[in-house]
């Protein structure tokens, strides 16, 4: 094999890369909820954090070789929808009512 050859890449992706990749998305996430006004913007965070769980169960499913992450996740991934639809159905009935999305403005609960 000449020296001038690219040696090749380890077949798969390590453990640590997804996790990794996971903590990253859900600090994204969470830097989204905690700072955004937007409800809009806090929906999106949250979803970014769901997001990240499925990645962790995705790859501990596939280095465990066990199908319960990958039941989970699916079990996830249609919470996560659920809550999409039912969040952006919130947020346009309170658009409605109040002409604002500013998450500070609504005090609808309050007594």
């Amino acid at each position: 094999m000449p020296a001038s050859m690219p040696t090749a890449l380890p077949p798969y992706v390590p453990l640590h890369a997804y996790l990794v990749l996971a903590a990253v998305l859900f600090s994204i996430g969470l830097f989204g909820v905690v700072t955004r006004r937007n409800t809009i913007g806090i929906l999106l965070g949250i979803e970014l954090m769901l997001n990240s769980v499925n990645i962790n169960l995705v790859a501990f499913a596939r280095f465990s070789g066990d199908v319960a992450g990958l039941v989970f996740t699916v079990f996830t991934i249609s919470i996560t929808v659920a809550e999409v639809a039912l969040g952006l159905a919130l947020v346009i009935l309170i658009f409605r009512v109040r002409r604002t999305a500013v998450a500070d403005h609504l005090d609808l609960l309050r007594g």
